[in-house]
């Protein structure tokens, strides 16, 4: 009879003891927990410094191609102002060339003096285009330095698209 209350006794004081009782955690488990999420931390934020220095190259290579699209404009128009100053000169030689030509067969001096007048006119125009064809020339050589320019810039930018490129590739963030 003794034994029955002292058993109960007993187990009622070594079950609460049993139940509160927890396992230890795994220390090389945790740490190798902890050691992977820092190492997924770092690579989450390379990764995010990563996107943003491509999209900083992307808003540079954007601004770059508006900046060449103006520059390759302002020299294809530099090209097309000498190209008609060149053929306004040459109409104008071959109307000077015309009317030389016409000068003596003129039958009135009234004639005569008009021809002459427009043959003043015609070389005064002469003369003002080749000063306006040099000028036009310093206006083309001009844009298209400025074009040679922006060309290297966005050279520039498209190798370091391109390093960035291949920076991603070997780190495995392929898209």
């Amino acid at each position: 009879m003794h034994r029955v209350p002292l058993f109960l006794l007993s187990s009622l004081l070594i079950l609460p003891t049993a139940f509160s009782q927890t396992s230890q955690p795994d220390p090389q488990l945790t740490q190798a927990l902890l050691t992977e999420i820092r190492h997924l931390r770092a690579d989450l934020q390379t990764t995010a410094a990563t996107v943003q220095r491509v999209q900083i190259v992307m808003y540079r290579l954007q601004a770059e191609t508006e900046v060449l699209n103006r520059a390759t404009g302002r020299a294809e128009m530099a090209h097309r102002q000498c190209d008609q100053a060149r053929q306004q000169r040459t109409f104008a030689a071959q109307q000077i060339d015309r009317l030389q030509s016409a000068l003596p067969t003129a039958r009135t001096p009234e004639q005569r003096a008009e021809l002459e007048q427009t043959l003043a006119n015609l070389r005064s125009n002469l003369e003002m285009s080749a000063t306006e064809d040099q000028e036009c020339q310093a206006e083309v050589q001009e844009a298209e330095l400025q074009l040679r320019a922006e060309q290297a810039k966005m050279s520039d930018l498209q190798d370091q698209l391109d390093k960035l490129d291949k920076a991603l590739a070997k780190a495995g963030l392929e898209p």
